[in-house]
């Protein structure tokens, strides 16, 4: 017979599980990233779907690190950004810095902290210290 309380029992089952839900995540997103590129790159594009908050970080983490070759920076994040800048790609997009400024974001080494930013609205503040493209945006906004 068991004799210990049931709360009790809840509480090490869950930091049991909760323990081996983070040690595993890494290896879930590399997993979904291979065996389902598709929903992975519908995932990465989707920066207002709902995910679990470890997983996100996860998902941030590997960016960072090089993680998913076919994802584009530029084609997801950058529009974001702009939008926090008070600008929108078409108002940009015939400039004739539109080509390097896509190619700094499609460079970009914190690629997955910019994405995480998107997906929690940081703002114009938060942006300048991290996107190497603050400084031309800026420009570009004072245009108009």
């Amino acid at each position: 017979m068991n004799h210990t309380p049931k709360s009790s029992r809840n509480s090490w089952w869950d930091r049991i599980c909760e323990r081996t839900y983070r040690a595993t995540t890494p290896r879930l997103v590399r997993e979904m990233e291979q065996e389902a590129p598709r929903d992975y790159s519908e995932l990465l594009k989707d920066l207002k779907a709902p995910l679990e908050p470890a997983f996100e970080r996860e998902v941030a983490r590997h960016l960072d690190r090089g993680g998913y070759r076919a994802f584009v920076p530029a084609d997801t994040l950058m529009p974001a950004m702009l939008q926090r800048f008070g600008l929108d790609e078409s108002s940009v997009a015939g400039h004739s810095s539109y080509p390097s400024l896509r190619g700094n974001c499609n460079a970009c080494p914190v690629a997955g902290y910019c994405w995480h930013a998107m997906r929690r609205d940081a703002d114009a503040d938060e942006c300048r210290a991290f996107c190497p493209n603050a400084a031309a945006f800026d420009r570009q906004a004072a245009k108009i």
